[in-house]
């Protein structure tokens, strides 16, 4: 039993792992931190190997639950940075003066953001976004809806803001 368990293991890492570090290497910009990534949402998939039923999706939401954490921890280090430099002659940065999509993202709230980066980062289909998220498949399409409307809006703002 624990031999084709460890099979199976190895098995889904081969099939997943390049995937996975693919898609957290596009959210994350590094090679080293998508890897790190995506090794430690394997870490923690195999702590609940028993107990979870998506293996694919729980790695991917966990990764997403890393990505945000990792964007998170990006930000809290720009501030830092940006009021220690404050009273230098450098423009502070400002989210209007970079409307990167990868930051806009980061901006929508959980229950919009989830769904974006499950559906168009992991390429997800609507079904098993709804799945994955516990949500029906009508109210998944609504909320990838209103974060295309919010995203939309943001960048019109950030590209008038520019001009």
């Amino acid at each position: 039993m624990k031999r084709s368990r460890d099979k199976e293991a190895s098995d889904l890492f081969a099939a997943l792992y390049p995937r996975l570090a693919g898609w957290c290497r596009r959210l994350v910009d590094d090679d080293e931190t998508a890897h790190e990534i995506a090794s430690e949402a394997f870490t923690r998939l195999w702590a609940r190997w028993t107990s979870v039923q998506e293996p694919r999706g729980f790695l991917y939401v966990t990764a997403a639950n890393l990505v945000r954490d990792h964007w998170r921890k990006l930000e809290r280090e720009r501030r830092a940075m940006r009021r220690v430099t404050s009273e230098a002659a450098v423009s502070p940065y400002t989210e209007q003066a970079d409307p990167s999509v990868r930051l806009l993202v980061q901006s929508l709230p959980e229950r919009l953001r989830v769904p974006i980066l499950l559906h168009y980062y992991a390429d997800m289909p609507i079904r098993e976004v709804s799945a994955l998220t516990g949500r029906k498949e009508g109210t998944v399409k609504a909320d990838l809806h209103a974060a295309r409307e919010l995203l939309r809006a943001h960048l019109r703002r950030s590209l008038d803001h520019t001009r």
